[in-house]
């Protein structure tokens, strides 16, 4: 029986590429977004790359959804069932902007993504697994919740949320015994809108760092790190000393 797999901001970006290997690979997908000319695009997309034999047999279902938006759950609900089932929930929806200045807007809207529609995503994609008691919450959080970025706050903050959120769901499933796998992938910098030019060093393609995130959700890893560059990185960025981190002029 083919597995299932929702992707949540499937409109663009890593999501978009993530739809495309899991049609390869025979999953059935359900694409959510909140763009709905996007997903119309994917399944024109899906459709000839099917006619081509690419992706013979997959099927694509799509979803317009806005994780803000308190029909939110409700949609996703309506996704599974029209898909008859879910066995992954992949979560790429999300925000993050260069805001040295802390604009107000840019700084709540941030945390009303990255935070509030994350756990009410993520949460109700716990539930419905915890009464199956197995499945898999895959989410792509960031190394910039390593530490506090002064010239991303709200970013990096709501990205430690997110981790630590992940690992909470991790807890949770062992203490009730509901065998729900939750993958946190971090990746580094890769060449997004939130990076304001291409001159920063280790920033990734999304060519290449989609297989590495691919990878990590398939192998089921519990956190992976995007690449091992980045790895290294981190590791360094965890001993620092606050004092010496906060005055290092980190720019992304």
């Amino acid at each position: 029986m083919k597995k299932r797999v929702v992707i949540m901001g499937a409109t663009s970006g890593v999501g978009k590429m993530l739809v495309a290997r899991f049609l390869h690979d025979g999953f059935i997908v359900g694409a959510a977004g909140r763009r709905v000319e996007l997903l119309e695009e994917l399944k024109v997309q899906a459709a000839a790359n099917a006619n081509a034999s690419a992706c013979a047999g997959c099927s694509l279902f799509t979803k317009v959804i806005d994780i803000n938006e308190d029909t939110a759950v409700g949609n996703l609900k309506d996704l599974i069932s029209e898909m008859g089932g879910m066995d992954i929930y992949c979560h790429v929806s999300g925000i993050g902007f260069y805001n040295p200045d802390l604009d107000e807007g840019r700084e709540l809207s941030t945390v009303q993504t990255n935070c509030l529609g994350f756990s009410r995503m993520v949460g109700e994609a716990f539930r419905y697994f915890a009464m199956k008691h197995k499945g898999q919450i895959a989410a792509v959080s960031s190394i910039a919740g390593t530490k506090g970025i002064g010239a991303a706050a709200a970013y990096s903050a709501s990205k430690r949320f997110q981790s630590n959120y992940l690992q909470s769901l991790s807890q949770l499933s062992k203490m009730r015994g509901l065998g729900i796998c939750i993958t946190d992938i971090r990746p580094g910098f890769m060449q997004t809108a939130l990076l304001k030019d291409d001159k920063y060093p280790m920033t990734m393609k999304p060519e290449y760092a989609v297989p590495l995130i691919y990878k990590a959700i398939r192998s089921r890893k519990r956190a992976r790190i995007i690449d091992w560059r980045y790895s290294v990185l981190v590791f360094f960025w965890r001993i620092m000393p606050r004092g010496f981190w906060e005055r290092l002029r980190i720019k992304i």
